[in-house]
């Protein structure tokens, strides 16, 4: 039977009696450190962004993340798989993302011209002001509370490390890193 044990550490370390064939490669307690302090920055950084995007500019972070994008597309207009890919969401929550965005006024959606199957996500003259009203403060959060935070070194590594990490979900299938 495999129990749960906690070291001295109270870190978690798999169960007793030592890794057997098929079991997982633990984490160890810098590991399992880094890994928590990554996904608790992760985390406090999203729901800040979120929240001053929302005090700022009355938009979410799921809606900046597309505006961004539309706002850096050739013709601001994006279709939706190559977005939805981009942006690493799934279909159905770009759908209704997109949806309540169009309610807004923020983007369009139209028929791609090209080929009468595909849609596009445009971005419309209400969403460019929008983005172009959030971004100055984004930027700024993002300046102060991240790389003003680290050194030049710490920059580096943090671009090497997002590079890797992302290199090995794009072996698996995911998309690969943006350049």
């Amino acid at each position: 039977m495999c129990v749960s044990t906690r070291g001295g550490d109270g870190a978690f370390q798999g169960p007793a009696g030592g890794r057997g064939q098929g079991d997982p490669r633990w984490l160890d307690p810098r590991e399992q450190q880094a890994w928590r302090r990554y996904l608790l920055m992760a985390s406090r950084l999203s729901a800040r962004m979120g929240r001053e995007l929302t005090a700022d500019a009355g938009i979410s972070l799921a809606d900046y993340d597309i505006l961004v994008h539309l706002s850096e597309a050739p013709g601001s207009r994006l279709r939706v798989t190559r977005l939805a890919r981009e942006l690493s969401w799934e279909q159905s929550r770009l759908s209704h993302q997109v949806a309540r965005m169009t309610r807004r006024g923020l983007v369009a959606r139209e028929e791609c011209a090209e080929d009468g199957r595909g849609a596009l996500v445009v971005l419309t003259a209400q969403g460019r002001a929008v983005i172009e009203r959030a971004a100055p403060a984004h930027v700024a959060f993002v300046r102060e509370r991240v790389f003003d935070a680290l050194t030049d070194a710490q920059v580096d590594a943090l671009e090497a490390i997002a590079t890797a990490v992302l290199d090995s979900l794009a072996a698996d299938g995911y998309p690969p890193a943006a350049d």
